[in-house]
């Protein structure tokens, strides 16, 4: 099994990356692996932290339509180079976290997709450097409203809001290039989603490329790669899940936004 870099929190609050051990417990880093981080003595057992994203990006840059068959399913053509949008980094969360569907939405959509995790200074890269430049690699969910998205110019506001960034549940350093991404909702036994990697448009080191001659990507920053044919809505109590071969499964919930009582929104006197 390949080796699994985290990011936990332990019950006491702090935060640390390590090393994920064959029984659950997790080897302590005295920095992000990527930003040289070596092993400590010290230990944390399976009972004492939890799980969150593997990292805690200054920036997420997406790729759109980069499947072909997503791109029809969609009812454009395949774009003639990498159509790229951002997502807010407040959208992250972890695996096992709560998606939370926005009161402002009729439509929230799961888009499964490979994450690149950025190891070093990219700016202006070749795509050879660029290949240098991935450091690992982890899975993500696009969440998508997709009727904000119908309607505005920008996709800013269908894809930043809050949680809408589940990345996880943690980096591996190397990934077949034919692995397999697929997305579950619930009990199905059939995914929603499947296809290999492979049939991306644009590759990881082009994307990566494409991206470091626009802006500079910086250590911990994640460039999310497309999404497959397949996708679909999700309701409050929907457990989505999307795994990919070589990696593990991300598995997150999804829950109404709360909204204030009357009562609570009171001032206090």
């Amino acid at each position: 099994m390949a080796q699994r870099y985290v990011r936990v929190q332990t019950t006491r609050g702090r935060i640390y990356y390590g090393l994920l051990q064959p029984n659950h417990a997790v080897q302590v880093f005295d920095a992000p692996p990527w930003l040289n981080g070596q092993p400590t003595d010290r230990e944390l057992p399976a009972e004492e932290y939890k799980l969150l994203a593997p990292c805690a990006p200054s920036k997420i840059v997406a790729v759109g339509k980069n499947y072909p068959a997503h791109a029809k399913e969609m009812g454009s053509e395949v774009p003639q180079e990498p159509l790229l949008f951002l997502k807010a980094p407040t959208a992250v969360i972890g695996p096992d976290e709560a998606i939370v569907y926005p009161p402002q939405t009729q439509q929230v959509d799961y888009e499964g997709e490979l994450a690149l995790v950025i190891g070093d200074i990219c700016e202006d890269c070749s795509p050879e450097e660029a290949a240098s430049k991935i450091w690992g690699y982890t899975i993500a969910n696009d969440v998508t409203a997709r009727d904000l998205q119908r309607k505005d110019p920008l996709w800013t506001r269908a894809k930043g809001f809050n949680t809408f960034c589940p990345l996880g549940p943690w980096i591996v350093r190397e990934l077949n290039p034919g692995a397999k991404i697929q997305t579950f909702l619930n009990d199905e036994e059939e995914p929603r989603q499947c296809a290999p990697i492979d049939r991306m448009v644009f590759s990881c080191d082009s994307i990566v490329s494409y991206v470091s001659k626009i802006m500079t990507l910086l250590p911990g920053d994640v460039v999310l790669t497309g999404t497959p044919r397949g996708i679909g809505s999700m309701q409050p109590g929907d457990r989505v899940q999307v795994e990919l071969e070589g990696i593990g499964v991300l598995s997150n919930f999804v829950v109404a936004k709360s909204v204030p009582s009357p009562e609570e929104t009171l001032p206090h006197r």
